[in-house]
Formats: C-alpha cells, structure tokens, sequence
C-alpha cells in the first residue's frame, strides 16, 4: 500500500483553516478547508473526507492543491472558455467599420444588416460565424441593430427643398 500523502504546507494550523473556511464566502473552498483541518487535528483521511462529502482520493487530490497553493488552490477552477473568433485588433476593425457605415460602391448595401456584416467577417477576416454572433458582437460594442432610414446617394438637398416650398394644398 502507497504512503499517505501527508500535509506539507504548515503555515496554517488547523484553527487556522477552520477560521479561514468561516470567512469564505465559496462553500466548496469553506468544506474542503474543514476535510484538511480535521486531517490537521489527527482524523483519518477516510473519515476527514467522508465527514466531507467525498471521496479519499479527491481529498487527497485537495491536499496536492493545498501544498502547492495554499488555500486559495482550494477554490474551484472555472474553464477558460471558447477561444474567440476574431483577436481584438479584427474586433476593434469591426467595430469601425460599423460605425464609418458600408461604401455602396464597395459593399453594395446602403446600410449595414446582419448578414452583410457576417458576409463582411467572412471575406475581411476569413471567419464564419452565425447571425447572432454577430449581433452578440454589435451589443458587446454597444451598437444597436436599429439602423436609420436609408438615404440615396444621388439625393440633392436642394430640389428636396425646392420641393417642399412649392407644394401647394388643396
């Protein structure tokens, strides 16, 4: 039978950990503090990690993390994540090429929509994501989907108001 694996990080005594499991607002971390200040006062690791809710072996992977990292490697990891789909160079492009609005020549659209901008992702970045990415990117940017009424690029301000002073009610 292997050698128990034994509490090498002394800087805490047991009414040390308990002490610190009373002040931890995570309840994890506050009942895997108790398991080692009861394995610290002479409880047997089977009945430390009983009274504790697990299993031996996981206590003895806590004591691992404890030795190495003290109590704050008794706090549950959170995964990373996905990695992001655009760096925050290509994030900061996006966000200024919506705000600077499409080049009809260019773009074909007079306005932005969703889909233009994924067709737009697509070819500027090589990236394919969905529609609700998108607009997920559009919110984190602080821009909203809502987009003003389009004008025509031949519009002349001018006749527009020509137009208005001339128009006569019946």
């Amino acid at each position: 039978m292997a050698a128990a694996v034994k509490i090498t990080r002394m800087d805490h005594t047991a009414a040390d950990l308990r002490e610190l499991a009373v002040k931890s607002r995570d309840t994890v971390q506050s009942r895997r503090l108790l398991a080692l200040a009861m394995v610290l006062d002479g409880s047997s690791r089977e009945d430390a990690a009983r009274q504790a809710g697990m299993d031996r072996q996981t206590l003895r992977d806590w004591v691992h993390r404890y030795n190495d990292a003290g109590p704050a490697g008794l706090i549950s990891r959170t995964a990373p994540g996905p990695v992001p789909s655009l760096t925050e160079a290509q994030m900061a492009e996006l966000r200024e090429l919506v705000i600077a609005g499409p080049d009809a020549a260019i773009h074909q659209v007079v306005r932005w929509r969703i889909v233009d901008l994924r067709d737009e992702v697509a070819r500027r970045f090589g990236v394919k994501v969905e529609e609700g990415t998108v607009g997920k990117w559009l919110h984190k940017f602080r821009l909203t989907r809502l987009q003003p009424r389009p004008v025509h690029p031949k519009k002349d301000p001018a006749a527009e108001a020509a137009f208005k002073k001339t128009l006569v009610l019946c």
